[in-house]
């Protein structure tokens, strides 16, 4: 029986997600909670492969969709899994939802990219970073990456309000200052460890 907690942080590109998944697990370590930050696309052997595609002008959509699952169910085998068993609350800077998100949009179907992501561990707590696709591109210029195009993230933004309506997921408007935007995903994080009798 799973005795820790998957908390995942989503959003499009610029939305703040890597700095409030490491400032979370900095401060549920703080108030004495076993944490750890984890990313996808992992630093693994599909993870570097995806990262190396990223940089072509021209991927085939499908595979991209088929690398991420692959490096997604990896992922939780080699470290969200054993981290849960052993009572971790693991943070994800990004996980299936992504992939719903950025792949349906991709590949114009989102049924299929869902059938390939049917195995990955349901999270306990989704966080989506909601911010205007322009906001975010502007935090992250200088930055090179086939997403980082305005008409693709806007589609995937309404593809995650649409998710996150849909599963109940804690959206947090992220176009606002970090210290603000924080204040609203640790209340929410605290609120949901308060529950889970955890804090």
């Amino acid at each position: 029986m799973k005795k820790g907690l998957l908390i995942v942080v989503e959003g499009i590109d610029g939305a703040g997600k890597t700095t409030h998944a490491r400032r979370t697990v900095r401060w549920l370590r703080e108030k004495g909670i076993k944490a750890h930050y984890t990313f996808e696309p992992t630093r693994g052997a599909i993870g570097r492969i995806l990262e190396e595609m990223a940089s072509r002008r021209r991927v085939d959509v499908r595979v991209e969709a088929l690398l991420f699952a692959a490096d997604r169910i990896d992922h939780l085998n080699r470290i969200i899994k054993p981290l849960l068993e052993t009572g971790y609350v693991v943070v994800s800077d990004r996980y299936v939802h992504s992939s719903i998100a950025y792949q349906s949009v991709t590949v114009g179907d989102q049924r299929w990219v869902e059938e390939l992501n049917k195995f990955a561990e349901k999270p306990d707590l989704v966080i989506l970073l909601d911010v205007d696709p322009e906001i975010g591109l502007r935090r992250i210029k200088g930055r090179k990456a086939r997403f980082e195009r305005i008409e693709i993230l806007k589609r995937v933004r309404e593809k995650y309000l649409e998710l996150a309506e849909r599963e109940g997921f804690k959206v947090v408007d992220a176009n606002r200052e970090v210290e603000e935007v924080f204040e609203d995903v640790k209340g929410l994080v605290k609120g949901f460890l308060e529950e889970k009798e955890v804090l």
